[in-house]
């Protein structure tokens, strides 16, 4: 087992030079719209999980997942040279490539919390001009008429 410590360094490491060779193999159309994540390494040191997003051309564009997967799984041999030379561990991590699905998680929370908005304030224009069913106060107080007063009451 290897300190917790050492294997964030180490997946931060990965995380950059993976970053940095994707980049730089921009040779594949399909990697131009990778960004890494985030990179996690096991406690031995000997497996990494390198999470990644993909992003369309343009904003009205769908991802290509399918492409991107297939063009990393194509280049996991160069990454993992790099990941060699660059980190100088003893044993070299083997590289596992899964897409990041946070950002479409964010964004459909984005958009729970952007209806719930939208209800509130229709809620709150229909309760802009309600009035109470019966009175505005309906609580009696002491010396109210109707109200039987301990001082009334014959002793």
């Amino acid at each position: 087992m290897a300190d917790p410590a050492r294997a964030r360094k180490l997946a931060k490491r990965i995380g950059t030079i993976v970053a940095t060779a994707i980049e730089q193999e921009s040779r594949d159309p399909r990697l131009e719209f990778i960004t890494v994540t985030d990179t996690r390494v096991t406690a031995d040191l000997h497996d990494a999980t390198v999470y990644y997003t993909v992003r369309g051309a343009d904003m009205d564009t769908e991802p290509d997942y399918d492409g991107a997967a297939e063009a990393l799984t194509k280049i996991r041999g160069s990454l993992r040279t790099r990941v060699g030379a660059g980190t100088g561990v003893r044993y070299t991590p083997t590289l596992t490539f899964v897409r990041d699905d946070v950002p479409e998680a964010a964004r459909r929370m984005e958009d729970l919390v952007a209806r719930v908005r939208e209800q509130d304030e229709e809620r709150a224009r229909l309760s802009a001009g309600a009035v109470p069913a019966g009175e505005a106060d309906p609580y009696r107080r002491p010396g109210d008429v109707g109200e039987d007063d301990p001082a009334d009451l014959p002793s």
